[in-house]
């Protein structure tokens, strides 16, 4: 079966994928994956299928290193190698855009220079990826192999011609990647505000000094059991906001509760997003309302707690999630910004202690978390000092999502030859 033959394309020739360029599946020999051993003092990126999936074009960022142990029993793959999940998220895919090594749940693809493009091959798998998973589906392990990816048949028009495909559908894509760039830049300068302010306590004084630097009181606290300014407090989240909503899955007897116009969030829908602005599922509106109580206003901060602790995202319309995750409303709009970056920390740190991932938090552990609050006024000037920043970020989030629609749409029409590139 040719998965995009179509009569817009029938000159263009019949190729296998392994026609195209190499494909080798990840190394990740040691046993347990997660052993310190291999981590200690890293150097050398490791993607995981996580990031494959929340990366938009290119594999910017990673969030663990191998050392040299751990390269030894890996490998260090080059720059633009294209990389393709088979577990797990299956058929996502991203370029790596520095060296990066992977483990076997990845297959990284590296083109014949006369035959195609890793970019090219991208596009083919964001074409064909709804159909791989869809006959994934409902194996043991939902996953599948090299020999599945390599024999799969495609019509490919010449290399010129693919290259004017992927110029078009690039364009787009770095449009969104600049956007993303900004975000990101505007993000850390928030961050930046924050750590200065309230984990440096470098805050203005009445003087417009910095707090401690310039000798301001610090009083000692039994909770954290360090100092902290005087006139701060430790608070739990639940007495900073007290609407925190646990999510909750409706009954999956009824399908017709499922695929409607409400976003249901789950865990893959807030990693790599300040912005939640678009769900892989949704519900309709029958099946929000049996569980009308699950129903999430617009900046809500959902939080995962559950497989991925610690994912901390805004909600950008009305929404439910799944059980997996604790939200909370913040009705005190000053609180938003500082909790996103107090919870964040608060789960960053306990990683950082534990050498791996904090334990799964139900409910009233979540909400029973400690963290240290600052007097309100100060809370408030920080909330006016990036609100702007997270404003435009929250613009530029939904402006790409229109970029991926419209990318997404054009898509198939290119690859089945109904659109053509003229030029």
């Amino acid at each position: 079966m040719i998965i995009n033959a179509s009569i817009y394309n029938s000159h263009w020739s019949e190729k296998t994928l392994s026609d195209l360029g190499t494909f080798k599946r990840g190394k990740s020999k040691h046993r347990p994956r997660n052993d310190p051993i291999l981590f200690s003092n890293g150097k050398y990126p490791l993607v995981q299928t996580g990031e494959v999936k929340s990366a938009n074009l290119f594999i910017n960022q990673h969030s663990a290193t191998y050392n040299d142990f751990g390269l030894k029993q890996s490998q260090l793959w080059p720059k633009d190698t294209l990389c393709i999940t088979i577990a797990a998220n299956i058929a996502e895919t991203a370029l790596l855009n520095y060296p990066m090594c992977f483990p076997d749940s990845v297959v990284g693809f590296n083109a014949f220079p006369d035959a195609s493009s890793e970019l090219f091959m991208h596009y083919v798998f964001t074409y064909i990826r709804k159909s791989i998973q869809s006959s994934a589906s409902g194996s043991i392990q939902d996953n599948i192999n090299i020999d599945y990816l390599t024999s799969l048949k495609f019509k490919v028009p010449p290399k010129p011609y693919q290259d004017k495909i992927t110029a078009v559908l690039a364009n787009l894509d770095k449009k969104i990647e600049l956007s993303n760039r900004i975000n990101a830049e505007l993000e850390a300068m928030a961050k930046t505000l924050y750590d200065y302010w309230f984990v440096q306590f470098d805050f203005p004084d009445t003087n417009g000094k910095p707090y401690k630097t310039s000798g301001g009181k610090m009083v000692y606290n039994p909770t954290l059991k360090r100092e902290i300014p005087e006139g701060w407090s430790v608070k739990t989240i639940q007495s900073i906001e007290q609407n925190i909503v646990t999510g909750k899955t409706p009954s999956k007897e009824h399908n017709h509760y499922f695929d409607g116009s409400v976003p249901f969030i789950t865990i893959g829908d807030i990693r790599g997003n300040t912005y939640i602005v678009s769900t892989e599922e949704t519900l309709s509106i029958e099946g929000a309302n049996t569980q009308k109580n699950k129903f999430l206003p617009e900046d809500t901060i959902c939080v995962s707690c559950i497989a991925s602790p610690g994912l901390v995202g805004f909600v950008t319309q009305p929404s439910q999630t799944n059980q997996q995750i604790n939200s909370v409303i913040c009705l005190n709009s000053i609180n938003r910004y500082f909790l996103y970056f107090a919870i964040n920390a608060f789960f960053t740190g306990s990683k950082a202690k534990t050498g791996n991932t904090f334990a799964n938090m139900n409910k009233e552990d979540f909400s029973n978390i400690n963290l240290l609050y600052p007097e309100l006024m100060l809370l408030a000037k920080f909330h006016d000092l990036v609100d702007s920043m997270f404003s435009n970020i929250k613009t530029r989030s939904l402006e790409n999502q229109e970029l991926k629609n419209l990318r997404d749409w054009l898509l198939p029409m290119l690859m089945n030859g109904q659109v053509t590139v003229k030029g």
